[in-house]
């Protein structure tokens, strides 16, 4: 037992030596042997000083790839300016999907408009008129004094304002798009969704209400068409016009001239109107709402 002890302590001496012993680098001039630099150093030390350097080597390149962008070049590093292109890019996906699953309804609802393609069992002449008959009884309601003075400052801004304040057909103002005789009426029946109107030929077309053009084109059974939405689920219809005056997308105010009257298309039968109107997918009787 005291060999080993002996021989375990002579080790760790010889091993504290060989740390300790001291080594002198020096440099020369290879020419001259001219002594140029001269350190003292021992195995410890310079395990030491490589230690660390090998630690601020490793902390630098960390940094480095870390906090510049030349971290975008190493494989598997996503850099965070992709990543917020990319979550701006997911959500305008997103909203452009809605917005074209809108427009597609939107759409098929416009091309039922123009093909007429309404079942009778969706359209009932009574309802639609009770609808538009029906009335808030006053007394199930029993606003604060807030909202009483909001409902009356709204009132005051809205009185002159035939659209922003309009939450049902019957508080929209039409005009009439010409004046002349009607010559074929809204019949349900016979799938006659408008009213035929007998002008003269070139006779202007004009917007029965403020509205967006949502549909001007050319069709071999209405001819030139137009189709304007007034907002709040309102299309008017104007088929067999001779010229078109306004294109899609346009901007127009009542009685502004949207087209040209004529005879176009392979269901008219001379110089006239074919002029509907539509509420959430229901054709409703212009005469209802229209002095021609």
């Amino acid at each position: 037992m005291k060999y080993l002890k002996t021989s375990e302590k002579s080790r760790k001496k010889k091993l504290t030596k060989k740390l300790l012993h001291k080594y002198r680098l020096v440099v020369l001039n290879e020419d001259t042997f001219e002594e140029r630099f001269a350190m003292k150093l021992t195995r410890l030390n310079v395990f030491i000083f490589g230690s660390l350097l090998a630690l601020l080597l490793i902390g630098f390149t960390t940094v480095f790839i870390a906090f510049t962008p030349i971290r975008e070049y190493i494989p598997g590093y996503t850099s965070p300016t992709l990543q917020k292109q990319a979550i701006a890019l997911e959500r305008k996906t997103d909203s452009l999907l809605q917005l074209t699953r809108m427009n597609e309804i939107y759409m098929a609802s416009i091309k039922d408009v123009l093909s007429g393609e309404v079942s009778s069992e969706t359209i009932n002449k009574d309802s639609i008129y009770a609808a538009l008959a029906a009335e808030v009884n006053p007394e199930d309601l029993n606003p604060s004094k807030a909202d009483s003075i909001l409902r009356e400052k709204v009132d005051n801004e809205d009185k002159y304002n035939l659209f922003e304040s309009a939450r049902s057909v019957k508080n929209f103002v039409f005009f009439p798009p010409v004046k002349g005789t009607v010559s074929s009426g809204f019949n349900i029946k016979e799938q006659h969704y408008a009213v035929d109107i007998v002008v003269p030929k070139n006779t202007p077309i004009k917007a029965a209400a403020d509205g967006r053009v949502v549909l001007a084109s050319w069709t071999s059974d209405s001819g030139y068409v137009i189709i304007i939405d007034h907002g709040n689920q309102l299309l008017s219809v104007y088929k067999h016009n001779s010229s078109l005056t306004k294109a899609q997308g346009d901007l127009v105010k009542a009685r502004e001239v949207i087209a040209i009257s004529g005879s176009s298309g392979e269901f008219s039968t001379g110089p006239h109107l074919h002029f509907e109107l539509w509420n959430d997918g229901t054709p409703i009787d212009p005469i209802a709402f229209i002095d021609f």
